[in-house]
């Protein structure tokens, strides 16, 4: 028994070899893809080589499957007798492995049949088969009619604006937003929706020009008083609309990445902790990316990875150069500080397990004092609402019944005091759900 013991062992010890010399193989494989003519020679030697030692060590195995011998004290008549008939269907690896001169033999009372995986392992080997069968596919996106457009009428100007770098923020706001736009595409669509809004200006300065509306039927009266009062004023609908359009659109880009920064600081104190316990495990750096990219845990800190892989596999960074540039271009402090100092660790030679225990601790730490101070916030939220919302619509609507029904001046019906506070409500709901939204 203890023979059979030390074969199973040098069995083992070749096994765990060949899969060594297997991964290696595959990653000189993969990165033969993307290597110089000089290189691949180099590395085509190198896989010769590891395939020759892999025949070797393959040799070594039937020796030792020889001496193992799993049925104590039988002869070879009961070791005939035991085993079992099997037809040459049951054994498609007949012409690789003889069974009947092997030396493993199924003990007495079992049959092929008994061996069959059961249900559940059938389940699992048909989950296991459709997600290495799945091929993910990724459609080229195209620029929409309304870009093309923008890009048709603005582009020039648009390239002579980059070059003198005028709109310098905005180009940095958009990489770190992670918008689908380049910088010239952009600015030529902000040109673009402004010259719309001039025009949708000029439209609602002729109509207000001309008529009222009002909340009483019927809505839309004709408009009296002054020309010239009334003209001033719908002027003023023809200067704002542009303006106003190109500011949101100038300044959309970096509240794009400020809720893009709000998430990943959300994510990162979790995936900083599920780092650390890869890297415990001592493998590539590198390699830690994409394990947490095929998790699709983190869909914010995904995006920042991705960039990162494809500066290594794209533009043939190292992993440091790669954590520098990712560091620069990122939305998040956090995120920066992180690549930053991972950079520096993997450079001085540090304990990455250590590294990333560390600072998972801190941003965890900031992470309780940033939910604690979005409770208080949300508390006094909740009274000013209160009050607004509900007590001061209701104070001012009594007051205006009062005044009404006491003659104070107040010449206006009922209906229209309500649709009044109705129209003020709403407007304070609108403002604090926009509120709300800018703050995630």
């Amino acid at each position: 028994m203890k023979i059979n013991m030390e074969n199973f062992e040098k069995l083992k010890e070749i096994i765990s070899k060949e899969k060594r010399m297997l991964k290696e193989l595959n990653s000189l494989e993969n990165y033969i893809k993307r290597a110089d003519i000089g290189e691949k020679k180099m590395i085509s030697s190198q896989i010769a080589l590891i395939k020759n030692a892999l025949k070797k060590t393959n040799e070594e195995i039937p020796p030792i499957l020889e001496k193992i011998n799993l049925i104590k004290n039988l002869n070879q008549e009961k070791i005939k007798e035991e085993t079992p008939k099997i037809k040459e269907e049951e054994t498609p690896t007949k012409k690789s492995f003889n069974i009947s001169t092997s030396p493993i033999i199924l003990r007495k009372g079992y049959s092929l049949k008994d061996l069959k995986p059961t249900k559940l392992e059938e389940q699992t080997l048909k989950r296991m088969r459709k997600k290495n069968g799945k091929i993910e596919v990724k459609k080229e996106k195209k620029p929409s009619v309304y870009i093309q457009l923008a890009n048709q009428w603005f582009s020039k100007l648009s390239e002579k604006i980059i070059n003198e770098k005028t709109f310098q923020d905005l180009e940095r706001d958009l990489i770190k937003a992670n918008l689908q736009f380049t910088p010239r595409s952009y600015i030529s669509v902000i040109f673009l929706t402004t010259l719309i809004a001039f025009f949708v200006g000029i439209f609602l300065a002729i109509f207000f020009l001309f008529f009222n509306i009002g909340a009483a039927l019927p809505i839309i009266t004709k408009a009296t008083g002054e020309f010239t009062a009334r003209l001033l004023k719908v002027l003023l609908i023809v200067i704002l609309a542009p303006i106003a359009t190109f500011i949101i659109m100038y300044i959309y880009p970096n509240l794009e990445k400020s809720s893009t920064e709000t998430k990943i600081g959300n994510e990162l104190p979790f995936a900083t902790i599920h780092m650390s316990a890869i890297s415990g495990s001592m493998i590539d750096p590198s390699k830690m990316f994409d394990i947490i990219i095929s998790t699709h845990e983190y869909p914010a800190i995904e995006k920042e990875f991705k960039k990162l892989i494809n500066e290594i596999n794209l533009y043939g960074y190292d992993l440091v150069s790669a954590l520098r540039n990712s560091a620069y271009n990122s939305p998040s402090k956090k995120l920066s500080e992180l690549f930053n100092g991972l950079a520096t660790t993997i450079n001085s030679g540090g304990y990455l397990p250590e590294f990333f225990e560390k600072r998972s601790q801190t941003l965890l730490f900031e992470d309780r004092l940033e939910q604690e101070k979005k409770t208080k916030a949300a508390e006094t939220f909740m009274d000013i609402y209160i009050s607004l919302v509900i007590a001061a619509p209701m104070i001012l609507m009594i007051l205006l019944m009062m005044m009404k029904i006491s003659g104070l001046g107040i010449s206006m019906s009922t209906s229209m005091i309500t649709i009044i506070m109705v129209l003020v409500v709403t407007m304070i709901n609108v403002v604090f759900l926009t509120f709300l939204q800018l703050k995630k």
